[in-house]
């Protein structure tokens, strides 16, 4: 069994998305006590262009939790209501905005992040995508404390994750947020306790996970078919790889790096029968299992093929247009 902490602390939690709730779910489980939970402003989104309560403002007024939304978080009226709140320790999870002194140095045992990369590698926002992007067989959670410069803080804690090779961002990026809330509540135990040992992080071996944009879906043939396998699964579920074929846009979702023929120039279809279609890249083929023409649903390749007239020599085209 357990121990339990020898205190239990008073907690302000920064999150907005998704990720974040099961760190928040497993600190309101825990022996300790958010006082307050503090999240990006409301925005609209979608076509309709709707405000809606994000994922971690929603779960944080389910659990009775009260909800700061600064626009500014240098704001003096912001600063005074977390000062009154007494915090011993502020977590983050993907709230995203950097933190100023004010904030950092508010809470005695300062602020401590849950980041969703082996750090130093992939510091930045989207270490999941760009991980998956890059080819990374393996990746992880990093428990760090933060400093003013991005993710560069002493590292207190680590757990590791494979990446199989057919795995989306989405799936990763899930099992890391369970991961990252069981392993934070562990950390906070600890600093309930006394002084934990902190890891300087190297540096020289830093990388940089760039937040994602649209462009970044842009298929671009030449590259081999293994590189477009990892653009796809690492984009899913946004923004998406695309490509343009007889001139309208396309969405590839689901893929596989197969060998075959790539004599035929980039972009090229090799196959267009049956469960395959098959097109050439800069090295190698790659299947394409699930695709969405623009404005319609997902489909399997097969229904794709039954519904377009579409014969090898066809060839889907880059497009800069995002």
């Amino acid at each position: 069994m357990v121990a339990a902490p020898a205190r239990s602390l008073r907690v302000v939690f920064f999150g907005t998305p998704a990720f974040a709730v099961p760190t928040l779910d497993a600190l309101a489980r825990s022996a300790h006590q958010v006082v307050a939970v503090v999240c990006q402003p409301d925005r609209p989104h979608g076509r309709g262009q709707r405000v809606s309560d994000g994922p971690v403002k929603a779960r944080a007024r389910a659990l009775g939790i009260p909800v700061l939304q600064p626009e500014r978080l240098k704001d003096p009226a912001f600063l005074d209501a977390l000062a009154a709140l007494r915090p011993d320790l502020g977590v983050v999870a993907a709230y995203g905005k950097l933190l100023p002194p004010a904030v950092l140095t508010l809470p005695p045992l300062g602020l401590i992040n849950v980041h969703a990369s082996l750090l130093p590698k992939y510091r930045g926002a989207a270490p999941v995508h760009r991980a998956i992007m890059a080819g990374e067989s393996e990746t992880g959670v990093t428990i760090m404390r933060i400093v003013q410069a991005l993710d560069a803080g002493a590292m207190l804690a680590r757990v590791r994750r494979p990446i199989g090779p057919d795995e989306t961002s989405e799936a990763i990026e899930h099992d890391l947020g369970l991961l990252g809330a069981e392993l934070l509540v562990t950390v906070v135990d600890r600093l309930a306790d006394g002084p934990l040992e902190e890891v300087p992080q190297d540096d020289s071996q830093a990388t940089y996970a760039h937040r994602l944009a649209r462009q970044d879906g842009v298929i671009d043939w030449s590259r081999p078919a293994a590189d477009l396998h990892n653009q796809v699964r690492g984009l899913h579920p946004w923004p998406l790889a695309f490509s343009l074929l007889n001139g309208r846009r396309v969405i590839i979702r689901r893929t596989a790096a197969i060998p075959g023929d790539a004599s035929a120039p980039p972009g090229t279809i090799v196959e267009a029968a049956g469960d395959r279609l098959c097109v050439a890249t800069g090295r190698g083929v790659l299947q394409v299992l699930e695709i969405q023409p623009e404005g319609r649903r997902p489909m399997r390749a097969r229904e794709f093929l039954a519904g377009h007239a579409l014969a090898p020599g066809a060839v889907f085209r880059q497009t800069a247009d995002a």
